[in-house]
Formats: C-alpha cells, structure tokens, sequence
C-alpha cells in the first residue's frame, strides 16, 4: 500500500507564489534547440570590469584569473561559438531580492578609508581575513551578480540554451554576511529570477567546498533542490554539508550532500557523480539547472586536496548537458589560475559537442 503524500508532491511543487503569478509572462517559453536536435545556444556573459578588483596582496581570491579566461575565450576563438554579452551591474533592488537591507547598505557605505566608524559591526557582518573590506567591494559584487541575472534573464526568454557567468558562483554568501570571499550570492539570486517561470530549479555544486550559502536560502522549499558534492570532515570549511542535511518542512529530502575525503580519483568521481544525478534529474524533474563549476576540486589547487584531472569535471558539465534542461553554468573556487583558465576552455569545449 503506497502513501498518499509523496515526497514529490507534483501539487507542492508546481505551486506558485504571488510574487511569481504575478511576473509571469503571457507568452511561451520559446522551445530549446536541444529538443530539435540542434547544437545548443551557448551565451557568454562577462563585463571586463569585474577583474579590476583586488582583495588583497596575500588574499587567494583573485578577480584577475577572469581576465585571463577571457583572453582565452579570444585566443580560442571560442566567442565564434558563442553569444556574447556585457551584463550590466545588478541594481540594489535586484540585490534586496536575497539580501537584507543593512546588509546591502553596509556593503554600499564601508571603504577602507571610513572602515573605523564601523568598527561596531565589522563582527557582525563578518568582515575579517577572509571577507576584507577593499576598494570597490560593491561595485565588484554589482558586476558578478549582474551577471549571474543577466544569464537567468537569456534562459527565461529563450534566447540561450546554456548561459555561462564564469565570474559568479560564490556559493557561501548568506542573506546578512558574507562568508568564504563571497560577498554578494549571485547563484540564489539566479535562481530566484528563474523560479518566476520555471517550476522546479536544480542546482548542483562540485566545488571542493560545500554550497552551504546556497543550500541555506533553499532549506524549506521543495522548487529548488540542491545537490553539493565536497570535502567534508566536520572541521573543513564552511564544516556544513555532512549527509543527514537533508532539508526541513517542505523542503524535506530537496538537500542533497555528497561528502567526499581528500584524494578521491577521476574515475571514482564520474561514477559517484553520475550515479546520483542521474536519479536526482529523473525523479525532481527540473526545467531548468544551474551548475557551479568550482575549479578549486581540481588537483594542484593552491586550497584544494582532490586528485581530479581537468576532464573529469569536464565529464560532469557534459553529463548534465546531456539531458537537454535549460542551464546556467558559473564558476567559484580556484585559486590556481592555470587551472581556472583551462577548465573554462574544456568546459565550453564539451558544452560545444
């Protein structure tokens, strides 16, 4: 005798909110050139801006390694394959979506020449070693995150089959700090854009860290499920991410952590990774799936203590693509620039076959 409420409830899942009935469009969602058999629309978004910006001299975080996948996004001649956008800065209103007010407000006033007269809340907004404060710390958060929407915009109306923001994917941002170097999360905001029209929105994270920020805004919703494969031992950072985190309330069993131990193989990876999504895809049903590409799981990752090769993660964005759903690829981790910059050449090189 089977139960007469499952945990995927289609009922549930397909239940709209105010907000999204009311800016639902009246009109079609253009169909995909993956159903017609055709090569995928791939757009690029990336605003040069973004790289001018600098955390630190002895922080790992460095916006400059997106410069360097641009200038092999030209030297590849990969924009031929591409549709190409400068994403305008995200709006303040856009931020607010997640966020909360004092902490946008927080991020638009500090400076390093005014740092002192916050000294008061530095501890609460967890400003430290990790999140500094530097010059342009909003506008730079305004450049990423604009383009993680703009990338959700080209996927709602049709225009892009694939979106790529290589310079969103900071996953640990919450909606009162930031954690993790991550100031603003880009990722929930693309995903609250794309619940608008899309009923259900899986995101998958392969990281070497936990996507614990974007795990967190989604805990109580069955609309969003989250899939995060990481390092975990309870004392590596963000320490979250263990398998029994499974979601609360209707969100219930719409959490799903892989916790992995250091070394783990190419081989051994593709399996794991291949096995659970392949039964998450086809039981939650997404319409749409947001992928955070993470280089800093490859090996020789300056933070990083995975044995993963370049093309294994490749294989992962392949598998995922393979299914035909509307996807939004971004970046994250990598502290290793060469690692950065070729994952994105054999990132775009799979998404291309």
């Amino acid at each position: 005798m089977t139960s007469s409420t499952s945990w995927l409830d289609e009922d549930l899942t397909f239940s709209n909110d105010a907000k999204t009935n009311k800016k639902t469009p009246f009109y079609e969602p253009i169909v995909n050139s993956f159903e017609s058999g055709n090569k995928p629309h791939v757009s690029y978004h990336y605003n040069p801006d973004v790289s001018n910006y600098h955390y630190g001299v002895r922080h790992p975080m460095k916006p400059f390694r997106l410069m360097l996948t641009d200038h092999l996004v030209i030297a590849y001649k990969l924009y031929e394959k591409m549709d190409l956008y400068t994403p305008r800065r995200a709006t303040r209103e856009e931020l607010l979506e997640f966020h909360s007010e004092d902490y946008v407000k927080f991020l638009e006033t500090v400076t390093p020449d005014n740092v002192n007269k916050y000294s008061q809340v530095l501890k609460k907004f967890n400003i430290g070693d990790d999140c500094p404060i530097f010059d342009g710390m909003y506008d730079y958060c305004s450049l990423y995150a604009g383009g993680s929407i703009d990338a959700s915009r080209k996927l709602i109306n049709g225009m892009s089959d694939i979106a790529i923001n290589w310079s969103g994917g900071l996953h640990h941002a919450k909606k009162y700090e930031p954690s993790g170097f991550c100031y603003v999360n880009d990722i929930v905001l693309g995903i609250l854009n794309l619940l608008r029209t899309h009923p259900r929105v899986l995101y998958i994270d392969i990281d070497l860290h936990h996507g614990d920020g974007v795990q967190e805004a989604f805990y109580l919703t069955d609309r969003v499920m989250t899939v995060s494969f990481h390092k975990y031992n309870g004392e590596f950072f963000p320490g979250t991410g263990n398998y029994d985190e499974t979601g609360v309330g209707k969100g219930k069993h719409f959490s799903l952590n892989v916790p992995l131990q250091d070394g783990i193989d190419d081989e051994s990876y593709i399996n794991l990774f291949k096995s659970v999504i392949e039964p998450v895809i086809t039981t939650f049903k997404p319409t749409a799936i947001i992928q955070q590409c993470g280089a800093d799981s490859l090996g020789c990752d300056r933070l990083g203590c995975f044995n993963l090769n370049i093309k294994a993660h490749g294989e992962c964005v392949n598998f995922v693509r393979s299914f035909g759903l509307p996807m939004m690829v971004v970046g994250g981790g990598g502290y290793t620039p060469r690692n950065v910059n070729l994952f994105l050449d054999l990132i775009i090189h799979f998404i291309q076959i």
